[in-house]
């Protein structure tokens, strides 16, 4: 569509255009200044223009006008140039001589050429330089026969008129009266240029004349008749002829009438408007190359200076000049093929010297041709710019800047120095130049716009056809659905945008500071219009409704975003455009269908993890790894639930997987609890600490006591039993297979939440900070509940295997009676054994911590037997040497010759036990003492009349009362006897 709109000719090669203007296709560009109302060719005008541009500038003697070439001026010394004032040219051959550079093309701000018509009319150095005349002649395609028959008819007329100025004379009247048939090469030609000077006399006289004529004016009625007879039959010339005289009768009462009604010595022949203007329209025209018509002439400043003495002829002024030179500036460029942005940026810099006279001067004549001129150009220029996207492209973008500004230019004088309408407004209040911008970006958006989706609806009537024609091809070959037009106009809209950002916005951002905003704000409020209609219409997400939904969204955080960047800057940071922008709302509609979809899932995985966690036996031998099938199979469901929610063909995955990560992390948390649910805790398997009493090994009461605790111990264990329902699924290689299942999801979260962080990277919505941050992706209330559940386990395992499973030999064996006789190998036996089943189910990442666990465990049981053992138990200071073996030798196991845990971890859970085992080597009174001593350190004064009996802690520790109480009450001897019965009267005997 765009060729419809066009120029052919902007962007083209400056190379590929020929030299002569008749190559070029002549535009619709009509003359600002009025029709002339008689048939005048453009070489006539010239032709005439050209005459009184020599009249002008003739001398009053002989002497010729010279003219020398700017290369030829600087070769030769300023002291050998004639400086004769009898030479009306001797003002170009001042300073000027040897200036290389137009002070008139420096100031339009145009580049100096590097050639120059002298030159080219001077194809040897040894040439005599030619005279302003002959440039002038060359310049404006006069013949030299034509301008030597010039020049001798005014030499005739000056020789006749000897002092009298060309001013009072009618130059056509005074040539035609010089000139006879027999002065030119044939009759025709003679025709041909009386005509000629007779139409100017009815252009200047009675067409366009300076006064307005009276109705009843004789004289115009007889110059009337004149010429209606000599264009039947040529009309005789000459001196002393009759036709002449009554002729010039005609002409000269016309011509030198004035407003008061005296006869003026001025005539007024040519100083009529249009005529005058399309004269001086010819002469400025003299300043472009004849050789090259896109370049003005480097002797531009000694032609313009010779042409303004034409001003008095053809009542031309500064203002008309300034206004006459910026349309031959402006209109040069268009007929030349609109391929020398020089000519542009001219014409505008030209304009603003127009801008000053507009706001100088009040004449109704000057501002009416004032209107008519800059509405010609700004009509030319919003042409192509009401609808700039058909017009430009990177090809040509250079002109458009120049355009614009020509555009606006012409705008701001209409509108500031012209209209009455401006003036009554406050200039604050009207920001022309804005104004324009914004109407332009907009029209011409709106027109591609509709252009776009005007193919978008022709390919979709093909698309149609075509599946119609061949759907039962396409279905059988499984081939996906074209996009839908929507999609396709979006995806056009976004590229439209970013190429109005990168090429159209810098450049009218000089005089709109937010275009690249109001562009994208239309492309905006356009496509929304569509996107409404076809919202309305969605009744479920269909691939087409997400597709297009998705494209909406994305079109929209696109246009967003450059209005954004484009009003960094701006007063009000962007909020008036961004106001022209509500929102699409898609991705919101998009959003609520996500959340449905994202509830159906998770509601089926929790009643899933329900169903085959009740089915579930724990079996670590159901697969090599130790783990529960359960497990593989929720993890594969939450795998393949995250797989298919970033295959949805949505823009927002970041924003609303949140929402998902949450419902998903909560369904696996719930397969974490119920998988250690059950299990026990340490409090499930240590036994109760005995009351604090005396005892005495051998005492006959001993037997009593250990029925009871035997029985006590009996009703423990078929407590715990029933705590775990009575069934095998929280043995000891059930809990193993509970802990790897809970290692394995363990590892599993790290997987999932790399795999989200890879999808998230593939997400086109998503940024860094969302990757970075997390958004809430992570599984952190199953991470935390696998910590927390495998440290249960672990604990509980450790616990069970110490207290429940080898209570027998730990609780009921170990110190019974005499120590000798009862020590630790029968634990040890069976605690190696089951510390190699748990090492060879657990997975290696768990082993270590389980194994510590159960040496925690062993020797903190090791110290209840010892400190919390009951009566059954009592030693002896000389029995402080078999427990020391004893501990080594459980350190011992753990470590298994290098094999086992760490000696800095063994020894860092042993340092208590190693601590306390000093106090059954230490003297019953250093213990007596140092049981005082720490007493009173702790209960202060209120201990020193009867100490206090300390509570149990179960925290032991040699500096702690409780602990070295329960040595003393565990010696067996008579210190430790009487110190106990006078303390706290405790028996001697039980």
């Amino acid at each position: 569509m765009a060729h419809l709109f066009r120029d052919r000719t902007l962007g083209e090669s400056k190379r590929d255009m020929g030299s002569n203007s008749a190559r070029f296709p002549t535009p619709d560009l009509p003359s600002p200044f009025g029709e002339l109302g008689c048939d005048f060719s453009d070489s006539e005008l010239r032709e005439t223009a050209y005459e009184i541009f020599v009249g002008a500038c003739r001398t009053t003697g002989g002497k010729p006008l010279t003219y020398i070439p700017q290369s030829e001026k600087i070769e030769r010394s300023p002291s050998s140039i004639s400086n004769s004032p009898s030479s009306s040219s001797s003002s170009l051959q001042r300073s000027l001589t040897s200036t290389a550079a137009s002070k008139v093309k420096k100031a339009l701000g145009m580049r100096s050429s590097k050639k120059s018509p002298g030159k080219e009319s001077s194809p040897s150095k040894s040439k005599k330089p030619v005279t302003v005349g002959e440039l002038m002649r060359v310049q404006m395609r006069v013949s030299e026969q034509t301008d030597s028959r010039v020049r001798r008819g005014l030499l005739r007329i000056a020789a006749g008129q000897l002092g009298r100025r060309l001013e009072s004379m009618v130059l056509p009247l005074e040539l035609l009266q010089q000139f006879k048939a027999s002065d030119f090469p044939d009759q025709q030609e003679y025709e041909t240029w009386q005509k000629r000077n007779l139409k100017v006399l009815e252009a200047g006289l009675l067409l366009h004349p300076h006064l307005p004529l009276d109705k009843s004016d004789t004289a115009s009625q007889r110059l009337r008749q004149i010429i209606r007879g000599a264009s039947e039959r040529p009309m005789e010339t000459g001196k002393n002829n009759e036709s002449m005289q009554l002729l010039r009768s005609a002409v000269m009462s016309l011509a030198c009438r004035s407003f008061d009604g005296s006869v003026s010595d001025a005539c007024h022949w040519a100083d009529g408007f249009p005529l005058n203007i399309r004269l001086y329209q010819m002469l400025l025209e003299a300043c472009f190359d004849a050789n090259e018509e896109t370049s003005i002439i480097e002797e531009v400043d000694e032609v313009l200076e010779l042409v303004k003495k034409t001003w008095m002829i053809l009542g031309m002024n500064q203002m008309l000049h300034n206004l006459c030179f910026s349309w031959v500036l402006f209109q040069r460029f268009v007929v030349t093929g609109q391929v020398e942005n020089d000519l542009l940026f001219a014409a505008d810099n030209q304009l603003a010297e127009v801008a000053k006279d507009a706001k100088a001067t009040k004449d109704p004549v000057y501002s009416k041709i004032l209107s008519s001129t800059l509405s010609s150009i700004l009509g030319w220029a919003e042409k192509r710019l009401l609808a700039y996207h058909d017009t430009f492209h990177r090809g040509n973008i250079d002109s458009m800047q120049s355009i614009v500004s020509l555009g606006v230019s012409a705008a701001r004088i209409l509108v500031e120095d012209i209209s009455h309408e401006y003036r009554r407004k406050r200039k604050e209040e009207v920001d022309v130049a804005r104004n324009r911008i914004d109407t332009y970006i907009r029209s011409s958006l709106r027109t591609a716009f509709a252009q776009a989706k005007l193919k978008c609806g022709w390919l979709d009537n093909i698309r149609q056809r075509m599946e119609k024609a061949d759907s039962s091809r396409r279905s059988s070959r499984n081939q996906p659905n074209p996009l839908p037009v929507l999609s396709i106009l979006a995806k056009d809209i976004g590229e439209l945008a970013a190429n109005e950002k990168d090429i159209f916005s810098p450049i009218l951002k000089r005089w709109h500071p937010l275009a690249a905003g109001v562009a994208v704000a239309t492309l905006h409020a356009c496509y929304g219009n569509e996107l409404k209609q076809f919202i309305s219409g969605i009744t479920e997400l269909t691939p087409d409704a997400v597709q297009v939904l998705r494209s909406a969204d994305r079109l929209e955080k696109d246009l967003v975003q450059i209005a954004v960047e484009d009003s960094v800057d701006s007063e009000d940071g962007g909020k008036a455009i961004i106001r022209e922008m509500p929102p699409y709302e898609a991705e919101a509609a998009v959003a609520n269908l996500v959340k449905m979809w994202t509830k159906t899932r998770l509601d089926r995985l929790k009643e899933w993890v329900d169903r085959n966690l009740q089915q579930e036996v724990w079996n670590p031998r159901a697969n090599k790894e130790g783990f529960a099938p359960s497990a593989v199979e929720v993890l594969r469901i939450i795998d393949e639930t995250l797989d298919a929610f970033f295959q949805l063909p949505i823009p927002m995955h970041p924003a609303l997987l949140p929402d998902l990560m949450t419902g998903l992390d909560r369904c696996l948390q719930h397969f974490i609890t119920k998988a250690k649910s059950g299990c026990g805790t340490r409090n499930t398997f240590v036994p109760t600490m005995p009351a604090l009493t005396r005892c005495t090994a051998g005492s006959k009461f001993q037997g009593v006591w250990k029925k009871k605790e035997k029985s006590q111990s009996s009703q423990r264990r078929k407590s715990q039993v029933g705590t775990m329902n009575g069934d095998n699924s929280f043995g000891i290689p059930q809990l193993c297979c509970r802990m790897n299942t809970l290692q394995r999801i363990r590892m599993e979260l790290e997987v999932l939440e790399k795999r989200i962080i890879t999808h998230l990277r593939n997400c086109e919505s998503a940024h860094v900070d969302d990757i970075a941050n997390g958004l809430g992706k992570k599984f952190e209330l199953s991470e935390a509940a696998c910590q927390e559940g495998i440290q249960q386990l672990c604990e509980a395992m450790a616990y069970k295997v110490v207290f429940h499973d080898l209570s027998h030999v730990l609780w009921d064996g170990l110190y019974i009676g005499e120590p000798s006789s009862s020590r630790i190998d029968p634990l040890l036996q069976e605690l190696e054994q089951n510390l190699m089943t748990i090492s060879e189910t657990v997975l290696d990442r768990v082993r270590t911590r389980v194994i510590t666990d159960i040496m925690k465990a062993s020797f903190e049981g090791f110290l209840l037997v010892l400190l919390a053992g009951g009566p059954s138990r009592a030693f002896s200071r000389q029995d402080s040497q078999i427990i020391e073996d004893d501990f080594k030798s459980l350190k011992d196991l753990y470590w298994s010759n290098g094999d086992g845990l760490p000696v800095e971890l063994i020894d860092k859970f042993s340092t208590t036990a190693r601590a306390v085992l000093t106090l059954f080597s230490t003297d019953t009174e250093s213990l007596i003492e140092r049981f005082r001593r720490v007493t009173l350190e702790t209960y202060g004064s209120s201990a020193k009349s009867r100490l206090p009996l300390p509570p149990t802690s179960a925290q032991w520790n040699p500096t702690e009362p409780n602990t070295l109480l329960r040595v003393l009450c565990y010696r067996n001897d008579e210190a430790a006897t009487k110190f106990l019965k006078k303390t706290y009267n405790l028996p001697k005997k039980l």
